[in-house]
């Protein structure tokens, strides 16, 4: 198992940052849905109309949200933190995710970057 490490540095309020991680229509907007997600602990959210799935761990708003994810057929989770910082001109994600399958490392590293965080980057800097 591996572990992914990424910082986003993102032109928009933590506001915005924030809904569009626990907003199913702000997910929608920037391409994870249809998603099923709030920011309470204990919810049970999936993305990308099933494909990726957990449980919400850990949520302080506007500063972190821990998921329990899975993919695929997965035997067991991995975790994904979302660490959210206001910066002078925006907002700073510092994102961690743990046990990630040796053999999906490369295209789930590469998979943050095209489908999830940049496109996430792009939709509120642009809203």
């Amino acid at each position: 198992m591996k572990t992914i490490r990424q910082t986003y540095h993102i032109h928009a309020s933590i506001q915005k940052v924030w809904q569009a991680l626990v907003d199913p229509k702000d997910i929608e907007g920037w391409g994870g849905g249809p998603a099923k997600m709030d920011d309470k602990k204990g919810t049970e959210f999936s993305l990308w109309d099933g494909e990726v799935f957990g449980v919400n761990k850990e949520v302080a708003p506007y500063k972190k949200l821990v998921q329990e994810w899975y993919g695929g057929k997965w035997d067991q989770p991995s975790m994904a933190t979302f660490s959210l910082h206001k910066e002078e001109d925006g907002t700073r994600i510092d994102f961690l995710h743990e046990n990630v399958p040796d053999n999906e490392f490369i295209d789930i590293e590469q998979g943050w970057k095209d489908y999830y965080l940049g496109p996430l980057k792009d939709y509120v800097e642009e809203k």
